[in-house]
């Protein structure tokens, strides 16, 4: 599994909001790691003035822990690759020691490296770590997602 033909498959985010690009190892019911490029043409810097620093270009903190946790939810979907035809979707509930070690630039690469923790059937908890340039950026103590059937979740 690679690409966002496959990911699109598993997870309903879209533009402007899936935040990962490519799947680069996934070994279901185990682990995934997907990335995410970010350029300095991601919407949260469209509003940003034409003299601003480099250091102005700090990618948003939630948009870090958002794209790994989507590559969480790639992960409980491929456990359930019937899922979303089914009309379920994958929610994220309770995070413990979500830590942000390091601001990431446009130009940087995040890493996402999820382990599934304990697999409850139609639960996870998930645990790890995201890079960028080499350094630790994000580290997850766990997260917890569900697949429940899309009805339930009412429309928006």
């Amino acid at each position: 599994m690679t690409g966002l033909a496959a990911i699109k498959e598993l997870i309903p985010h879209r533009y402007p909001l899936l935040l990962l690009d490519d799947v680069l190892d996934l070994a279901p019911g185990r682990h995934i790691v997907a990335v995410k490029a970010v350029t300095c043409n991601e919407p949260c810097f469209r509003a940003l003035p034409d003299d601003t620093p480099d250091e102005g270009y700090g990618y948003p903190s939630a948009l870090v822990v958002e794209s790994w946790c989507q590559a969480a939810l790639v992960l409980a979907m491929r456990e359930r690759p019937r899922a979303h035809a089914a009309g379920e979707v994958a929610v994220l509930g309770a995070a413990t020691n979500i830590d942000l070690h390091s601001t990431v630039r446009p130009g940087e690469v995040l890493r996402h490296e999820v382990r599934i923790g304990k697999s409850l059937g139609d639960s996870w908890v998930f645990e790890g770590q995201a890079t960028a340039s080499g350094r630790i950026v994000l580290t997850v103590e766990s997260v917890l997602a569900a697949v429940r059937p899309s009805e339930v979740l009412g429309s928006p």
